[in-house]
């Protein structure tokens, strides 16, 4: 309980040193009592309930390893900041055996500066860490309110339609069942990592077939078509970066110069998020 405490003051504490701006907070008008970020946009960047971040605060709540990875990104936190608090939620025997979810100092950079460009950050199960205001605008993604949509996988097999076409979907579909076998490999103690799989396998036939008999295979880049609801089809080129010491995969799409494609970003730049979106 004691643990729990001074996790809950440290949170408080990290929280009042951050700013909306600094985080890209959809939030408006904000109280003048309130230092750094409000609990309701911590909650907002971590995918949890607000309630749920105040019980966190008072030491009323032990969250369990990915809920302190959101936190932990939500907060900005550093490394070492991130591993006192995975040590003070009682994770310290998983320091060693988790898959990473942090996104370095470096990748941060990108996405705050690469605004032109929609980008999103991965972990190597390919649940959606964080994304650029454009990412957002473009593939209408939404954080997680306590579901598994975040995840790339879980949402292609049993989540709503996507608007990304592939243009050979069997070839994605083997290569994205692979790579999450080759990381289901890598960290065989990570216990979200096996509910994720457990839960795949058990409501997604088409899932279950695909793991069974998925090969080596190379995550499928190329060209993507979007079907953004007002702007209509968008073709994009789309590059995958892995971070090998991290463990990340940076998606990026981009439009050749003076191209049609490109006209759509820069509109979809110019009206913003909000619009076409929504927080």
């Amino acid at each position: 309980m004691e643990n729990l405490t001074e996790l809950g003051s440290l949170l408080r504490l990290w929280r009042g040193r951050l700013q909306p701006a600094d985080v890209g907070s959809l939030f408006g008008t904000r109280s003048t009592r309130t230092d750094g970020l409000r609990r309701e946009e911590v909650a907002w960047l971590a995918g949890v309930s607000a309630d749920y971040v105040k019980r966190v605060e008072q030491g009323r709540a032990r969250p369990s390893s990915s809920v302190v990875h959101s936190l932990a990104r939500a907060l900005r936190l550093t490394e070492p900041e991130t591993t006192i608090v995975l040590s003070l939620a009682g994770h310290a025997s998983d320091l060693r055996t988790l898959m990473p979810r942090r996104i370095t100092p470096s990748v941060r950079r990108l996405l705050d500066r690469l605004s032109d460009s929609p980008i999103a950050v991965f972990d190597a199960a390919w649940t959606r860490l964080d994304e650029n205001p454009l990412w957002t605008a473009l593939t209408g993604d939404t954080r997680s309110r306590a579901t598994r949509d975040d995840n790339l996988v879980w949402r292609h097999f049993l989540g709503e339609p996507d608007r990304v076409r592939h243009p050979q979907l069997d070839l994605y579909r083997e290569s994205i069942v692979a790579d999450l076998r080759n990381t289901a490999a890598r960290y065989p103690k990570d216990t979200e990592l096996s509910e994720l799989l457990t839960k795949l396998r058990a409501q997604s036939p088409d899932f279950a077939r695909q793991w069974t008999a998925s090969g080596i295979h190379e995550y499928d880049s190329g060209q993507k078509t979007i079907d953004h609801p007002e702007l209509g089809p968008i073709q994009l080129d789309c590059d995958i970066v892995s971070l090998r010491g991290a463990d990340l995969r940076i998606i990026i799409f981009t439009a050749a110069p003076e191209s049609e494609a490109a006209q759509q970003l820069h509109l979809l730049n110019v009206v913003g998020t909000q619009r076409l979106t929504g927080p």
